[in-house]
């Protein structure tokens, strides 16, 4: 199976993982196959620290071998890394930016759902920005402060306007091939070398 590195070095290694692919293995024979299983077979030292939801396509960050996995791991931790998304909606509001800070928690009646609590949840931040209104549809560039399971599906759910496509959290029946969320660009530090790096994979919706 064909894999899309989008940037490799010694030290790290980012790919672009399809849409409909687990980032790691689920329960179960037939979830075996996924994003870090396809990559050990080109990289047997690849690890992974961070993951995207089964259904986002877009950009996943790796490392290679243990020592640089604790590096990215407290880079995400710190908060050092920004990432950014494209996700489509079938409305929105008039402003043209903003910030949602819905805190969340899993709903532990119903999971693997993810539910606003403001007495229980942690803080989730998401900046968001209008990037083009259709007549039925506007797409937005979403920036997570914080890593939340689901969070920017919740938090655009929250706003009324769920990610189109979206089979769990998602209120109409249209059909609909994929999820439009997509990760788009991740900008860091490198760890080694120190160098900025900019990271980015065009969405392909």
């Amino acid at each position: 199976m064909s894999i899309e590195i989008i940037y490799q070095d010694d030290y790290i290694v980012a790919v672009n993982k399809p849409q409909a692919l687990l980032s790691v293995p689920g329960l179960g024979p037939n979830k075996k196959d996924c994003m870090i299983s396809r990559l050990l077979e080109l990289v047997p030292e690849a690890k992974v620290v961070h993951r995207l939801d089964c259904y986002t396509s877009g950009i996943m960050l790796f490392a290679i071998g243990i020592e640089m996995q604790r590096a990215l791991s407290r880079i995400f931790h710190d908060r050092q890394i920004q990432k950014q998304y494209i996700a489509v909606v079938k409305d929105w509001f008039d402003d043209e930016a903003g910030v949602i800070k819905y805190p969340m928690r899993c709903d532990i009646d119903d999971r693997p759902r993810q539910i606003v609590d403001y007495e229980h949840g942690k803080s989730a931040i998401t900046y968001w920005e209008v990037l083009q209104r259709n007549g039925d549809s506007v797409r937005l560039l979403l920036k997570p402060e914080t890593g939340r399971t689901h969070q920017l599906r919740v938090h655009c759910l929250a706003m009324g306007h769920p990610i189109i496509g979206d089979g769990l959290y998602g209120s109409d029946n249209s059909v609909q091939p994929r999820m439009l969320l997509h990760a788009d660009n991740l900008l860091f530090t490198h760890p080694v070398t120190k160098k900025e790096m900019h990271l980015f994979s065009r969405c392909e919706f």
